[in-house]
């Protein structure tokens, strides 16, 4: 049997989360554009928080959407350089 936690399944879900990070990113710009309904911020900041940080940003730039709110221009990367020292050290240390 197959362990959950396979650096295999933890790859795949940084890619899935990642993928949605990016498309959130696209879908808020489109539903802002059209002035209706938006997804809120917090979603934008835990789906960056549970490893999306890499989409949600490259998302922001593709879709020059949010680079003018400090929080999410320091926010999102300030929580994926975190998330990524905390892999760190919890790898080594």
């Amino acid at each position: 049997m197959e362990e959950i936690f396979s650096i295999k399944n933890i790859v795949l879900y940084f890619i899935i989360i990642n993928i949605i990070g990016f498309f959130i990113m696209y879908i808020d710009k489109q539903k802002a554009k059209k002035g209706r309904l938006r997804i809120p911020e917090k979603t934008l900041f835990i789906v960056t928080a549970l490893g999306g940080g890499i989409g949600t940003i490259a998302g922001m730039y593709t879709f020059r959407h949010k680079t003018q709110k400090i929080a999410f221009v320091i926010g999102f990367p300030l929580i994926t350089i975190l998330e990524i020292f905390a892999v760190i050290y919890y790898r080594f240390f």
